[in-house]
């Protein structure tokens, strides 16, 4: 049974009745600052850490528990006969629990006018040392830095102590809680000193649910997030309703919230697998969504649908004519709502109001034994950046509205990446193939309608002229297409036989 704990919290749920109780099993209880004077307000005798120290708290609370009072009685080796006659000798305690939450760093850098002087007085410094000397010496000491635990302790205690399993897992939690909360000051550093890849890089992340399975049943998954995350995403989305989430039904659901997230007017987009099989933009989501659906429908079937407007009845009707597997939105009228929860496994998302802030972090793809790190691909059409109209024939007013929705749509398909489309509509999508004319040919086999004065969208350059003479076949009137092939010529001749516009971008959009 412990006989001494020093408790120092940041966080003070449900601290004044978990002290209280440790009270009652005789328990000697030592304090610091805030946590004292909430503690002896309620009653609860305590220790000050300057009379445990015989050292004043100074320097404005930076310097209380870094002493050697503090952590020789934390650290001693309670079977050693050398520390146990060194602790006699000095007249030192033992402390054999400490729970202490860290100064909220976090939440000072989450705010959204704090200054540089607050994040350093948030570092914590005793607190996190503390925790790790109790959880060096799990053995004979217990750690608690998650309030969530305070039950599991008292329940232990009333059973007749705290067993060697607990206070292994509770250091386990403890070494995380530190490396987490290093890793965001970290972070923070790297940000303010203007460093985009670190020499070291520590990523925090929390978990936020298991998931019933990973790409496939036999692999085990879970979903983490950033704390720190503020934009509009899949992490920030509240789920309304459906059965539990997926691997792959997380990883539809960015894609089609990343590409919704590019429109300004009413869109939707139906995802499936990471690609769209439609996209669709009008000046209402009813009409948006239908054009999308009329893309590819039967690709849509079982399929994720993403809409930048909320969702009202009418549309909610059309969604429920055809199974599907998440619909994610700002919002869902109440009517809305009650027609789409008629489907009990349909999973609900709302997003809240979309607006354009991005966060500044990493597009990170993971292989085995490491990570690759870049920017995020949030560049778009441009036409006083590297735009070129390179064919004799220029396009027409809607065919450069039809490219550039095009060319948004493209950015968002598997590579090598083709899209037909119209200015409201994509009309066929070729995505992932290994031959970039394959996917010219696929997204042709793939269109439910006529390609005739449709766009052509091209992620990449092409190597040959072969993907635009397929096109042609097709007729598509206008390109749109980033350049930089050392065919360029033949590729624009190609185009000018065939009296197509053709815009080199200068921009690659390749998504692997």
């Amino acid at each position: 049974m412990p006989e001494r704990a020093l408790i120092s919290v940041s966080n003070k749920e449900g601290i004044v009745e978990f002290a209280k109780s440790l009270v009652q099993y005789g328990i000697e209880i030592i304090s610091t600052g805030g946590t004292a004077k909430l503690l002896k307000e309620n009653g609860i005798d305590i220790i000050e850490i300057s009379d445990f120290t015989g050292f004043p708290e100074i320097l404005d609370g930076r310097v209380k528990t870094l002493h050697p009072n503090v952590h020789a009685g934390i650290l001693n080796v309670r079977d050693s006969k050398v520390h146990r006659e060194t602790m006699e000798k000095m007249n030192l305690k033992n402390i054999d629990m400490v729970v202490v939450n860290l100064y909220p760093f976090e939440a000072t850098i989450s705010k959204e006018n704090f200054t540089f002087d607050e994040a350093i007085e948030n570092i914590d410094i005793g607190g996190p040392t503390m925790i790790r000397s109790a959880a060096k010496n799990h053995k004979f000491v217990t750690v608690v830095v998650d309030n969530k635990d305070f039950e599991l302790i008292l329940k232990e205690l009333h059973e007749g102590g705290i067993s060697y399993d607990t206070r292994l897992n509770l250091a386990r939690k403890a070494f995380t809680h530190t490396a987490v909360y290093d890793s965001l000051i970290s972070n923070y550093f790297n940000q303010i000193c203007n460093i985009e890849f670190p020499e070291e890089l520590t990523i925090p992340m929390r978990k936020d649910i298991d998931l019933r399975y990973g790409e496939n049943p036999h692999q085990k998954a879970a979903f983490y997030k950033s704390p720190l995350i503020k934009e509009i995403s899949v992490s920030t989305s509240e789920k309304l309703h459906g059965k539990e989430l997926s691997f792959n039904n997380i990883i539809d659901i960015n894609g089609a919230l990343e590409l919704i997230k590019e429109f300004e007017q009413p869109a939707a987009a139906i995802i499936k697998h990471t690609n769209p099989c439609g996209v669709g933009i009008a000046d209402n989501i009813f009409d948006a969504y239908n054009y999308a659906l009329e893309c590819d429908p039967i690709s849509a079937f079982g399929g994720i649908v993403a809409f930048n407007r909320i969702v009202n009845s009418k549309t909610a009707e059309k969604l429920s004519e055809i199974f599907l597997e998440v619909v994610i939105a700002p919002d869902f009228e109440e009517e809305a709502f009650n027609i789409l929860t008629k489907k009990k496994n349909l999973r609900l998302f709302k997003t809240g109001n979309l607006n354009k802030y991005r966060d500044n972090e990493y597009d990170m793809k993971k292989v085995v034994g490491g990570f690759l790190l870049q920017d995020r691909d949030l560049k778009n059409f441009d036409e006083n950046v590297g735009f070129k109209v390179v064919t004799k024939r220029k396009p027409t007013k809607e065919e450069l509205e039809a490219l550039k929705f095009a060319w948004i749509v493209v950015k968002h398909v598997k590579s090598n990446a083709i899209v037909y489309a119209n200015s409201n509509q994509t009309i066929g999508i070729g995505a992932g193939q290994m031959s970039r004319v394959d996917s010219s040919k696929i997204a042709a086999i793939k269109a439910r309608k006529s390609l005739n004065d449709t766009v052509m969208a091209s992620d990449a350059f092409f190597p040959f002229r072969d993907s635009v003479d397929e096109a042609a076949k097709h007729g598509i009137t206008a390109i749109i297409q980033p350049g930089g092939s050392i065919r360029d010529d033949e590729v624009i001749q190609a185009a000018n036989e065939h009296n197509i516009a053709m815009i080199f971008t200068g921009m690659r959009h390749f998504k692997h």
